[in-house]
């Protein structure tokens, strides 16, 4: 199948199918004599793998290792949980920070009046620029 078919099957744009071949996440794609590229199963298998992956905040580096992992049948399942919960982890701290920005946005807008007058204590947080959180 060509790139726009092999993208269709595994969900993954034809761009990024590109650029996961250019970075050697997923091997050259076989060319025909005209040279376009030629994708077969196994091809979209990966994609979908990487996809699927991609779907659950993994890095790219990670992904790396979860394909490395996959394809070694001797692999221990111990490694590739240990990758997962270390992705949990990692999700759970990009959570807090965006509640911690929800709750700041929240304490703000509660503050400003949404008035007529041009007193905004949002603006006013945003000119400080300091990052502090306030509750």
């Amino acid at each position: 199948m060509n790139i726009g078919q092999a993208a269709k099957a595994s969900g993954v744009s034809a761009k990024m199918i590109r650029y996961y071949e250019s970075i050697g996440l997923i091997p050259a794609a076989g060319r025909t004599a005209s040279g376009y590229r030629v994708y077969g199963q196994t091809e979209v298998q990966i994609l979908r793998f990487i996809r699927r992956a991609r779907d659950l905040g993994f890095s790219v580096e990670k992904i790396e290792e979860l394909l490395a992992l996959w394809r070694d049948r001797s692999r221990h399942s111990a490694d590739v949980k240990h990758i997962a919960t270390t992705q949990i982890a990692e999700l759970q701290d990009r959570i807090a920070g965006m509640q911690a920005m929800v709750d700041t946005l929240r304490h703000l807008a509660d503050a400003c009046c949404g008035d007529d007058r041009p007193d905004c204590p949002i603006l006013a947080d945003l000119e400080q620029g300091t990052g502090v959180t306030k509750h």
